[in-house]
């Protein structure tokens, strides 16, 4: 077997320190004051012999992994999927690896996908907090672990966060099918006290109330996209009044979607649409669906430049950031005047 390439060995090849090798394979010749002519050479030898560091004894000297831990419900969804991807070219770019993971809104998963975490030594956690998780954030939060949140926030979870304006958000959308004369809103949502679905109720709720109109809200409880599809086609049924609805979120619209295919209900014609969170398959419905998009390039961008400067500035007394962004409504034909 081959002999792995030490930092010993390029030292002693080139007749320098160990230390000074070492201080150009880490991006500090400058800083150190070693002359041009001396690194050209050190990353010269690296190349040539493929010198690869041993990342076990790096994390012991330094006590970083250069590992970030990301938790989210489920990263095959669009919304998750397009920061997890910006996050992971940001982490990539510095020098750090991502361990990427969904809780299937398992709690009892989420806390061992949370212990795994803690066995890797992960310099960071990156997490849209799932709930039950609340006390096992709060005790990784008082052991000075650099924590981010973002798409949600839980107001006794004292930490930075990244979120959108979901009560601006629903309202402006809301209002925008009453000033296209819809008179009869339905909203569309999942039973939980996650504060996101708590805030689009209420953008819903505060524009009806302003507009005299009335609040017809279904709350499913989510476990999966049959029985939402279930308590969906019983609710279209009773309330055939409806002219326009607006989905929680994106998986609630493609179940809405389904619906609508099982029962014969065409989109705009007899019921306008606008779905919370942007995705492909919108643009080719028939008509295109209007929805809100979250600005998933900027949200992550945010939560790397957060935790990178915890990371920089690790032990050190820093104030919690609380970022919140605005939204996009991309109005399509789902929701043209009546």
């Amino acid at each position: 077997m081959k002999k792995r390439v030490s930092i010993k060995d390029i030292a002693k090849q080139l007749n320098i320190s160990i230390t000074t090798v070492s201080f150009v394979i880490n991006g500090k010749a400058r800083e150190k004051n070693i002359s041009e002519s001396l690194t050209k050479k050190v990353l010269e030898l690296v190349a040539e012999l493929n010198y690869q560091p041993n990342t076990l004894a790096t994390s012991l000297r330094t006590g970083k992994t250069k590992i970030i831990g990301f938790l989210v419900d489920d990263i095959s969804e669009p919304f998750f999927s397009g920061i997890a991807r910006r996050i992971d070219e940001i982490a990539s770019s510095l020098g750090y690896k991502i361990l990427f993971s969904s809780t299937r809104n398992d709690t009892e998963k989420a806390i061992e996908l949370l212990q795994i975490f803690k066995d890797r030594h992960v310099d960071g956690y990156i997490m849209a907090l799932p709930e039950g998780l609340e006390d096992e954030v709060k005790k990784l939060i008082q052991t000075d672990a650099p924590v981010v949140l973002f798409d949600r926030y839980v107001q006794d979870v004292k930490t930075d966060y990244v979120i959108i304006d979901n009560l601006k958000s629903t309202y402006e959308a809301t209002e925008h099918l009453i000033k296209n004369n819809y008179k009869k809103i339905g909203f569309v949502t999942i039973d939980t006290l996650q504060q996101q679905m708590v805030d689009r109720l209420a953008g819903y709720e505060a524009a009806v109330e302003k507009y005299n109109l009335p609040a017809i809200v279904k709350k499913i409880k989510y476990v999966n996209s049959a029985d939402s599809i279930e308590e969906m086609i019983k609710f279209f049924k009773a309330e055939k009044q409806l002219d326009a609805v607006v989905f929680a979120a994106n998986y609630i619209c493609l179940d809405g979607l389904r619906t609508f295919r099982k029962l014969g209900i065409q989109i705009h014609k007899d019921i306008a649409v606008v779905s919370f969170d942007d995705f492909e398959i919108l643009e080719f419905c028939e008509p295109p669906v209007t929805a809100i998009a979250q600005p998933l390039e900027a949200i992550a961008e945010n939560v790397m430049k957060i935790l990178l400067n915890k990371l920089k500035k690790a032990g050190k007394p820093i104030e919690n950031m609380q970022v919140s962004l605005p939204t996009i409504l991309n109005v399509r034909g789902s929701s043209a005047k009546k």
